[in-house]
C-alpha cells in the first residue's frame, strides 16, 4: 500500500511538470499564438500583483515585530566656549651682543698673550701686547722736549707778567709747549693700541693668533671672546604679521638640542621690513643663568600672535565645504530619550587654525551637539541616533 501511494504521488508530480513546461513562457512564445502569449502575459500580471501585496503585508508586519530602527549611528561631541591662544611657529637661532673676535689696532709682532682658552675675564683687562716697534723711545724723547717747552713757557709766562720781554716771545713759548704737550698725547695714543684689552667681562672662547707672529690692523683675528649672560634669539617674521607680533608678546622657546623649553617674550620687533624676503626681525630674550645656551643653537619659537578668551573651537575633520565655498557641519537637533534625534546642517565662519582646531567664528553656539563619527554620511533632515556622546571634540 505504501509503495502504491509513492507511485501516486510521482506520477502526480510527473504530470503536473509536464502540464508546466507546456505553458511556460518560452512554450507559448514558440506557438506564436498572439491570443495565447496576452493569455500568459495577463496571468503573470495577476500572480506579481497578488506577490506584491503579500510583500506589502510582510513589510508592515516587520516594521511592527522589529525594534531596531535602520537609522545612520553617530558619535557627538558639545561644542564650548574656551579660551582660544593661537601661535605662530618659527625657527630661530640663538646669539649674543657679547660674542666678538677681537682684532688689533695696531701692526706689529704679538709679543705676549696674558690669557688662555676658557679663561673668565673682566673689562679693561689687558689680554695680549703688541710691539711698539720703538714709540716708547720716541715718546720718552718727546717728553723730555714737552718738559723744556714746559718750563720755557713757565718762565716766559712770569717775565709777561711783569712786563718784561715781548708779547711774541710769550706766545712762541706757549705755541711750543702746547705743540710738545698734543705730540705726547697722540704718541700715548699711539701707544696704548699695542695693548690688546677686554672689551666687556665674558670668557676667551678661542685663542687664534699665537705669540710671535705678525699682525695686521683690523685684519688680524687674535681671539674670541664670548658673554653668556646676554642670550636671545632672532628670527624673521612675515610681514602679514607685523600687528601681532610686536614687543611684550608672550613666546615659547624649544631648544631641542638641551630639552630645554623656556617661557619669555618679545624685547624687540622690528620696524623695517625686508623688501627682499618681506619679512621683519625679532628679537627674543632668553634667561641663561647655567651657561647652558651656547650662541647658533638652533630653536623652535611659538609665538603668541592672537588670544580669544571666549572661542568655540571644533575639529577640522568634521567641517565640510559646499559648491559656493560655504564651510558647514552637523549638528542634532530634537534628541529624544532613545538618543534619535536629526541632523541639521548648519553653515558656520570659521577664523584661526591650530594643528586640527579651528575656530568657529559664527553658526554655532556653547552647548550644540555637533556630529563627529559618521558626519560625512549624513544628510539634512535625516534621522540618527546618536551612540556616544565624546567630552570634547
Amino acid at each position: 500500500m505504501k509503495h502504491l501511494y509513492l507511485i501516486l504521488i510521482v506520477a502526480l508530480v510527473a504530470v503536473s511538470c509536464g502540464s508546466d513546461k507546456k505553458n511556460s513562457v518560452e512554450n507559448v512564445i514558440e506557438k506564436e499564438n498572439l491570443e495565447a502569449i496576452r493569455a500568459k502575459r495577463s496571468d503573470l500580471v495577476g500572480e506579481q500583483q497578488a506577490i506584491n501585496e503579500k510583500i506589502k503585508l510582510l513589510d508592515e508586519k516587520i516594521k511592527t515585530l522589529d525594534t531596531v530602527k535602520h537609522v545612520p549611528l553617530i558619535t557627538t561631541f558639545k561644542a564650548k566656549a574656551e579660551v582660544f591662544v593661537h601661535v605662530l611657529e618659527l625657527q630661530g637661532n640663538v646669539t649674543t651682543k657679547n660674542l666678538l673676535t677681537i682684532t688689533p689696532e695696531f701692526n706689529g709682532i704679538l709679543t705676549r698673550v696674558f690669557v688662555k682658552e676658557g679663561q673668565k675675564v673682566n673689562k679693561g683687562q689687558v689680554l695680549a701686547k703688541i710691539d711698539d716697534g720703538g714709540l716708547s723711545q720716541q715718546l720718552a724723547q718727546l717728553k723730555i722736549q714737552s718738559e723744556l717747552a714746559k718750563t720755557t713757557y713757565e718762565r716766559q709766562k712770569r717775565l709777561w707778567e711783569q712786563n718784561i720781554g715781548s708779547e711774541i716771545q710769550f706766545l712762541q713759548s706757549k705755541s711750543a709747549y702746547e705743540s710738545q704737550q698734543e705730540s705726547v698725547n697722540q704718541l700715548y695714543q699711539e701707544i696704548s693700541k699695542t695693548t690688546v684689552s677686554a672689551p666687556f667681562s665674558g670668557t676667551i672662547d678661542d685663542i687664534i693668533t699665537e705669540q710671535g707672529s705678525v699682525v695686521g690692523a683690523g685684519q688680524t683675528p687674535l681671539m674670541r671672546i664670548v658673554n653668556l649672560e646676554n642670550m636671545y634669539i632672532e628670527t624673521e617674521v612675515p610681514e602679514r604679521y607685523v600687528s601681532d607680533v610686536v614687543k611684550g608678546k608672550s613666546v615659547s622657546v624649544n631648544i631641542p638640542v638641551l630639552g630645554k623649553v623656556i617661557e619669555t617674550e618679545i624685547r624687540q620687533a622690528g620696524d623695517f621690513i625686508n623688501p627682499a624676503n618681506r619679512t621683519f626681525k625679532v628679537e627674543v630674550e632668553i634667561p641663561n643663568k647655567d651657561k647652558a645656551i651656547k650662541p647658533n643653537l638652533s630653536a623652535r619659537l611659538k609665538i603668541n600672535d592672537y588670544t580669544n578668551e571666549n572661542a568655540i573651537l571644533i575639529s577640522q575633520s568634521v567641517v565640510s565645504e559646499n559648491a559656493e565655498g560655504d564651510q558647514y557641519v552637523y549638528v542634532v537637533t530634537d534628541k529624544n530619550s532613545e538618543g534619535i534625534g536629526t541632523a541639521k546642517r548648519v553653515i558656520i565662519e570659521t577664523g584661526k587654525t591650530q594643528g586640527d582646531i579651528i575656530e568657529v567664528l559664527k553658526g554655532l553656539e556653547s552647548g550644540s551637539e555637533i556630529i563627529k563619527e559618521g558626519a560625512r554620511s549624513v544628510r539634512n533632515g535625516q534621522s540618527v541616533q546618536v551612540l556616544d556622546i565624546e567630552e570634547s571634540n
